[in-house]
Formats: C-alpha cells, structure tokens, sequence
C-alpha cells in the first residue's frame, strides 16, 4: 500500500489518499473503512445520451465519483473491494444522492475521508504501508492425490491452487498405474509452488501431511530439482520446513502453524507471533484460568486492574457498524498498550482470527491472577436464581 496524502486535524478528521499495490492491500482497505465514510475514486457509469431526432445511445463512461458509504463486500476470490453509497458531489453523469457501486481494486488510487480516524485504523494504514511487514509464509498442505497451496500473511490465509488427482490405493491397482499417477500429482504440486511462490519474499514453505506424503513428495522435489538443474528450488531448500497434519484439508493449518519446530523457526514472523500468543492463551486457559479471560466483560475488568499482559482481538470488532462499539474496542486497545501491555490484533481471514473469533473475539492473558472475576460472575448468577 502506498500512502500519497494524509491530511488529519487535531480531532481525526480527514482524508487519506492510498494506492493499493496488491490483494493483501484490499483487505486492509476493508478494515479501514467504514459505514458513513466518504470514498472518493474513479469508476466507470453507463450513461443515456438522446439524439435530436429522438433516438437514444448507451456508453460507459469513466467519472470520479465520492460517496457515502453504506455496504461493503470482500471478494476474497478476487481481493476486490465492492463499496456501495449514495452519490454527495455533483458529478456530469451521476446525479446527487443517486447509488452507484465502486470496484476497488490494486494500483487503482482511492480518496477516504473520515469524521473520525482512530489509532487502530492509523495503526493498520502504517503497517499496510511498510512493505518489512508483508507476507512471508506460504504451505503446501496435502494427503494423497489431494493438496491446497497457501500463502499466509498477517492478514490473511489465501488459497493459491487446489490439486486434486485420483490416484489408485495400494492392491487396488497394480504398482506402476499407482506410481504414475502419484508422479503426475507430484509434478502439478511442485508446478503450482513454482508458479504461486515467490522466494524473494517468502521466508519458509511448510509441506504438512499425515503419514510420510510430505517426505516423499519433498525427496521427488528435490530430485526433480537436481535433474533439471532448477536453481530456485535447489537454492530455496532449506525454506522448506516438513511438519505432520492430521490430514490434507486447509482447516489443518491452524495445528500446522501450532506445532512447536514451526513455530520456534517462523518466531520471527508475524503469523507465527499471533499463533504462538492464542496458543499460550490456551494453554494458560486450561493450567492457569485465573490469568486467562475471553469476553468483553471480563477482559475491560481486567484492564480496569491494570492486569492485562496481552490483549488478543478480532479485526472483525472493529468493523462493527455500531459506532459506540467499535469505540469500546479502540479505546480497549489504546488503554492496554497505555499501560505497558502487548496487543496482537487477529485477521478473521487468518486460521488463528478465526478460532478467536469463536471465542467471542476479544481475549487477554494477565500479568497476575484475578480469581475475582469468576467469582463475581458466580455470585451474579446466584443472584438471579
């Protein structure tokens, strides 16, 4: 993401001018943006033009339109952003107040004005912005004749390539029907991770899988790679990282991403960073329950006491069309990290976001134990029988 302008006063209020580089940019400028802002960008209309004899032609016309916006929607597929509101500048072909939907998508600039710019938001535009920040993760997740190719970001888990190949099972068929349809699926995997993969960016592949398919799949890559003399493979090996799944379906990546060898060598990444923080929650949820609360209620009774070491929150909280709401969350967030505390705000396109999310989407480890919390929440409910 590239930021060209930033005009903000005192109280927050004003535009930013962006350019998004890539997919990745799109759902951030999805978590930017909000119902009641003002989007300003270029679109394409069709317009109506009437003859003098009455006959009347179509075209599609390109305009800068600004509207107010009043629904957005992700297209994870395409990472598009559809932006949908009422027209607020008088425009050649589109009258006020008409609606009219805006495709966004990247290397095309976009103008977003706000009453109100938040320190989440600014925060999430400086990390869009600083390309040290980007993805460096990518996993091939597979079982026989079966594999997803994934690239994983700090925001976001996106599906690169599914193969899927029947191969015979073992008796079923006889040996070298089996051992060419298991070289055919071999050879499309290693052709989408050629073509998917870029290995100046990506710091590790992890190759997960039950049994011993990651092994064999990585000794026929790495054959294959000295045969053809493939330099970026044979120079790239040591990125890959092999680790057991229960099986070859994408849901296995969040017991990928929490297995200790993975997590000790993406430490640096931060992917990783989230996993390993909801990991340790978990953990502390089952051997230390005192110091492990998930809920709005009782994480702000736990910043109240100053006693939250790591906030962990949901994106999605923020992109609540109830303004008192996403209010609540940011000045949560602004408070924690006030008070020396570590906050790590979860993707719900991430595996780890998502199972988050199921926890109510807010969750804190504390620096000491608050037995009090439980105990006022029992005595509420003695209370109401």
């Amino acid at each position: 993401m590239k930021l060209i302008h930033k005009e903000i006063d005192r109280d927050g209020r004003g535009k930013m001018v962006l350019v998004p580089d890539e997919g990745e940019d799109m759902w951030h400028t999805y978590n930017i943006m909000t119902e009641g802002d003002r989007l300003r960008a270029t679109t394409i209309r069709k317009v109506q033009q009437e003859s003098a004899t009455g006959s009347s032609t179509s075209s599609r016309v390109r305009t800068t339109i600004t509207i107010r916006v009043e629904a957005i929607t992700f297209d994870t597929g395409a990472c598009m952003l559809r932006v949908k509101g009422r027209n607020v500048e008088e425009n050649q072909y589109i009258k006020m107040g008409a609606y009219h939907t805006v495709d966004l998508e990247p290397n095309r600039k976009f103008t977003l004005f706000k009453e109100q710019w938040d320190s989440v938001t600014l925060e999430r535009v400086e990390n869009a912005c600083d390309p040290a920040k980007h993805a460096d993760l990518a996993a091939v997740v597979m079982q026989d004749g079966l594999a997803f190719v994934c690239l994983i970001t700090s925001a976001m888990t996106v599906d690169r390539a599914k193969i899927d190949v029947n191969i015979p099972k073992k008796g079923k068929a006889d040996d070298t029907q089996r051992k060419k349809a298991v070289a055919k699926f071999f050879d499309l995997v290693m052709a989408s991770i050629l073509r998917h993969l870029n290995f100046e960016i990506v710091k590790a592949v992890l190759i997960a899988s039950p049994g011993f398919v990651k092994d064999q799949f990585f000794e026929y890559l790495m054959r294959n790679a000295v045969q053809t003399d493939n330099k970026l493979l044979l120079e790239n090996k040591n990125k890959f990282v092999l680790v057991h799944s229960s099986s070859g379906f994408r849901h296995s990546l969040r017991e990928v991403l929490e297995d200790p060898t993975v997590t000790a060598r993406l430490a640096d990444t931060k992917a990783a960073g989230e996993t390993k923080a909801l990991q340790q929650f978990m953990t502390m949820l089952g051997t230390d329950p005192d110091r492990a609360y998930y809920g709005i209620k009782h994480v702000e009774r736990a910043n109240d006491s100053l006693a939250i070491e790591t906030l962990l929150v949901s994106d999605s909280l923020f992109r609540s069309q109830d303004l008192d709401e996403r209010r609540r969350y940011v000045r949560l967030v602004d408070n924690v990290k006030e008070n020396g505390g570590d906050v790590k705000i979860f993707s719900s396109l991430h595996v780890s976001g998502e199972q988050l999310d199921q926890m109510t989407g807010v969750a804190a480890i504390l620096r000491f134990p608050m037995p009090e919390i439980e105990e006022e929440d029992h005595a509420l409910d003695s209370d109401e029988e």
